[in-house]
C-alpha cells in the first residue's frame, strides 16, 4: 500500500497509505496487516512518515489554511491581545526557543523566528473526571469571521487521524487493539498553527537564522499539515539533517517522546527543525499546523514489557527511560521552550542534537 519514499540520497521518508484502516469495510485483514508492517518499518528506520488515504477532506484543509491566513494577517497588537499564560493562544516571533526543551542552547542564542496560535481540548470536555483546567488550558478565539468554525472542523479530522494511527501502532507492536485507549481517553490534544514570520522578499544571510530550533515533539504522535515551501528538516539515525517536503495530499506524521519511552527507542522520537524558508535568495512565506496527541495528563508512561517482542527491547537490563507522568513530562518540555529553563531530563535527545553538530 505504500508509495515510493521521498528524500535525497540514501535518506527517504516513507509514504504509507492508511486507507485500509480509515475505510476498513473496503479492505481485508491482510491489507491492514501490510500497512501495520510498513508503518513499523518506517518508525524503526526514520520515525517520520507521510500518510495518504487519511480521509481528511480537501475542504477541511483549505478551511484551516484560510483561517490561518486570516489570523496571521491581523495587526500585531490584535494578535498580542490573545497571548495567554497557558499552552493556548498566541505566541509572538522570537518568544520561544524549542531547542531548550531538549536541554540544548542555540549556538547563536537566537530564539525561533515563528509565530503561532494554539487551540486544544479543555478539561471541561471530560465531565466527571475532576480534571484541572491548568493541565489543559482554556481556548481564546480571535474576532475573525469563521475562524473558530474552520479550525474546529480541521481539529476533529486531525484527531481522528491520530487515533487511527494509534490503532495501527497497536497492531505493529503486537499489542491489544485497544491498548492506547487507556492512555488517551482524556488526552491533552493541541493544534499549533505556525507562521514563519520573516517578511517575504530579498535577503542576504549573514550568519545562521533559525525558523524553529531542533526539537522532538512531546507526546505520542503528531499529525502535521504543512505547505510545500522548503524549511522542514529531519535528523537521520546517523546524525545528518535532510529536507522534507510533503507529497501532494499527504499529512506528515512523526513520533513523540512518549512513544520512544513506550518502545525503549525501537521507535525513537523524531528530531526535526525548520530553517527559514529561503529559496534562491528570497524569503518565502511558510505555514504549518501540528496536531499533538499527547496522552492523558494523569497517565504513567513506562516502557512496554520485554515479552511483547522476542528481541528483548524494553527489558529491565537495557531500559533507557524510567516511568513518567504525561503531566510532568510536558511541564518539563514547556518550561524549556517557553520559560527558557534547560530541560535536564532530555539527556538522550540532547546527545543526538550535539552529535549532529
Amino acid at each position: 500500500m505504500s508509495a515510493p519514499p521521498t528524500g535525497a540520497g540514501s535518506f527517504a521518508v516513507p509514504v504509507v497509505d492508511l486507507a485500509p484502516w480509515v475505510d476498513p469495510g473496503a479492505y481485508d485483514d491482510e491489507a491492514r496487516a501490510r500497512v501495520a508492517a510498513e508503518l513499523d518499518d518506517a518508525c524503526r528506520a526514520v520515525g517520520f512518515v507521510q500518510v495518504l488515504g487519511h480521509g481528511v477532506p480537501d475542504a477541511a484543509v483549505a478551511g484551516l489554511a484560510g483561517a490561518m491566513d486570516d489570523f496571521f494577517g491581523l495587526p500585531l497588537a490584535d494578535k498580542l491581545a490573545l497571548k495567554v499564560p497557558a499552552n493556548r493562544g498566541y505566541s509572538a516571533p522570537k518568544s520561544e526557543s524549542l531547542s531548550l526543551s531538549l536541554g540544548v542552547e542555540s549556538a547563536n542564542r537566537m530564539n525561533d523566528f515563528f509565530e503561532a496560535f494554539n487551540v486544544g481540548v479543555e478539561a471541561r470536555s471530560f465531565l466527571g473526571l475532576g480534571l484541572d483546567e491548568a493541565d489543559y488550558g482554556l481556548n481564546v478565539w480571535p474576532d475573525v469571521p469563521g475562524f473558530r468554525e474552520r479550525v474546529e472542523a480541521y481539529f476533529v479530522e486531525a484527531g481522528r487521524v491520530a487515533r487511527t494511527l494509534l490503532r495501527v501502532f497497536a497492531a505493529a507492536l503486537a499489542l491489544p487493539a485497544d491498548h492506547f485507549e487507556a492512555l488517551t481517553d482524556h488526552s491533552i490534544d493541541v493544534l499549533r498553527m505556525n507562521n514563519y514570520a520573516l517578511p517575504p522578499g530579498e535577503i542576504t544571510l549573514d550568519g545562521e537564522l533559525t525558523g524553529m530550533g531542533e526539537h522532538t515533539d512531546f507526546g505520542l504522535v503528531t499529525v502535521l499539515w504543512a505547505d510545500q515551501v522548503a524549511g522542514l528538516q529531519v535528523l537521520d539515525r546517523e546524525g545528518g539533517w535532510h529536507d522534507v517536503s510533503p507529497v501532494d495530499g499527504a499529512l506528515l506524521v512523526n513520533l513523540g517522546d512518549l512513544t520512544a519511552r513506550l518502545t525503549n527507542d525501537r521507535w525513537s522520537s523524531t528530531l526535526h527543525r525548520v530553517k527559514p524558508p529561503v529559496v534562491d535568495g528570497r524569503i518565502l512565506r511558510r505555514r504549518s499546523a501540528a496536531y499533538f496527541h499527547d496522552g492523558n495528563v494523569d497517565a504513567v508512561v513506562a516502557t512496554l514489557p520485554s515479552h511483547l517482542d522476542a528481541s528483548g527491547w524494553g527489558g529491565d537490563a537495557d531500559q533507557a527511560y524510567g516511568p513518567v507522568t504525561v503531566r510532568d513530562h510536558i511541564a518539563a518540555k514547556l518550561a524549556g521552550s517557553r520559560q527558557g529553563r534547560v530541560n535536564v531530563s532530555a539527556v538522550r535527545e540532547a546527545a543526538r542534537v550535539r552529535a549532529s553538530r
